[in-house]
């Protein structure tokens, strides 16, 4: 499920598009307040930014240029919500770092698609973050974060890989041989025996009990990650 923040101080504008992206299937977190919603992004977890132009505390473009100079959300989709379609809003936007832009008032599946084609792209990034069970991975840094207890893993190359490639599957079981390839390509001298290992190593970092997987469950024959 993606993560989406409206920050917006209108209510009624919030309520439509919180209720929108909800039956969407997004998981919607919504702030009134430029300043709450900086430091809400810097702690990570969102997958779009859906972003007013006038904001109390901090401004929607001040906030966007604070976001694309930090490197935890420099590459963290935003789209502009501005008052009017006129020249200047949308190139003050987009020179703050938005990725799109929509005037008000918008359709709502103007808005969805315009998320989705956001998404398409950030989700095939290397600055990209994702959850996994209770951590944030950040594929860049090869690291995943658990926030609550302040715990930072570091990943090997392959694992990083199995990690990604299991994402990308979403709720599908992935077969060890489509794993192998996938992550190792086609060497006659690699075995599943080679990609159990490596999901054995991967569990002793990553679950509270590796001998019971929870995050990285085995399944009909593969591997799939558990939300």
């Amino acid at each position: 499920m993606k993560r989406a923040l409206v920050v917006e101080d209108d209510p009624d504008i919030v309520e439509l598009i919180v209720h929108y992206l909800r039956a969407e299937g997004f998981e919607v977190e919504a702030l009134g307040d430029g300043r709450q919603a900086l430091e809400r992004l810097r702690a990570g977890g969102h997958d779009v930014v859906i972003l007013d132009l006038q904001l109390p505390g901090l401004d929607g473009l001040a906030l966007c240029a604070e976001l694309r100079r930090d490197k935890r959300t420099r590459s963290l989709p935003v789209i502009m919500l501005t008052g009017s379609d006129t020249e200047a809003d949308i190139v003050s936007g987009l020179d703050a770092g938005a990725n799109d832009y929509i005037a008000k008032p918008f359709r709502l599946n103007e808005l969805l698609a315009r998320m989705r084609a956001q998404l398409r792209g950030y989700d095939s990034s290397e600055d990209a973050v994702f959850k996994v069970g209770p951590y944030l991975f950040r594929p860049s840094a090869k690291q995943l974060h658990d926030q609550a207890r302040g715990k930072r893993i570091r990943l090997t190359e392959k694992e990083s890989a199995i990690i990604k490639f299991l994402l990308r599957a979403g709720e599908q079981v992935v077969s060890r041989d489509v794993l192998l390839h996938d992550v190792w390509g086609y060497n006659a001298g690699v075995t599943t025996h080679t990609l159990e290992t490596h999901v054995y190593r991967l569990r002793q970092k990553i679950e509270r009990d590796p001998s019971h997987a929870e995050i990285l469950v085995t399944e009909g024959g593969g591997y799939k990650l558990v939300p």
